[in-house]
């Protein structure tokens, strides 16, 4: 069995969502929990701080494609922030940073959505 868990914080109106294990098709059903929590609870603004995240599989990546339209649909979006360099690997090769807003820190990616909804 797989060891993963989804940490919840807040940075003022930024939901994050620190993962931590490996996400996979044991584990993907976690995340997609949380992601559900978000919305319904109108947190569409979603930092994912990967920083602990060591493994995902396609399965773990199907669930950021399953929830992506529908949260900006939301007014919101998902940004993927401070991946450990073998995990972006796997992110990079199948284009996710053509999709998604992956960058180097949680405070990054925070402050670009504090900068667009300053705009």
């Amino acid at each position: 069995m797989s060891n993963f868990s989804v940490g919840f914080r807040s940075s003022g109106p930024v939901q994050i969502l620190d993962l931590q294990g490996e996400l996979d098709a044991h584990t993907a059903a976690d995340l997609e929990a949380a992601i559900q929590k978000c919305q319904k609870e109108n947190n569409v603004h979603i930092v994912v701080n990967g920083a602990e995240l060591m493994y995902i599989s396609s399965a773990g990546l199907g669930v950021f494609m399953a929830h992506i339209e529908e949260v900006r649909d939301g007014g919101g979006d998902i940004k993927i922030a401070a991946l450990q360099p073998k995990v972006f690997n796997v992110f990079d090769l199948l284009g996710f940073p053509m999709l998604f807003d992956i960058v180097d820190s949680e405070e990054a990616a925070v402050s670009r959505f504090e900068a667009s909804s300053a705009d």
